[in-house]
């Protein structure tokens, strides 16, 4: 008498549990599908890109994020490498700004300036 009909249609059944599951169902299959589309991919793409950083060494010919192409002279620290750019022109430059290794060189021996009398 005093629950009105639509009020007590909507009520949940003893077996609620299965009707929530099939709410969140999309969901679910929604952050499966983006995990394998974007976020999977993505994990590998930074490993990779930390493997080559990583393995960065004298001679290589490198491209930076902003477009520069040098020659790596110097590895300076693990954060930081020396690039040539130019003829007696050296620039230092974070490894994580590296965007690709053109060519892998072998180590550069040290340039032995010659003796001034």
């Amino acid at each position: 008498m005093f629950i009105s009909p639509a009020f007590a249609q909507g009520a949940p059944a003893a077996g609620g549990g299965a009707d929530m599951l099939i709410q969140l169902a999309p969901f679910l299959l929604i952050f499966v599908v983006m995990y394998f589309l974007i976020l999977r991919p993505q994990q590998k793409r930074a490993k990779a890109h930390q493997e080559m950083v990583s393995a960065l060494r004298r001679g290589d010919v490198v491209i930076t994020g902003g477009g520069l192409v040098g020659k790596v002279t110097k590895v300076v620290d693990e954060n930081e490498i020396e690039l040539q750019i130019a003829d007696n022109v050296r620039v230092r430059q974070l490894r994580s700004q590296i965007a690709t290794v053109r060519a892998k060189g072998e180590p550069a021996k040290d340039e032995v300036p010659p003796a001034v009398s």
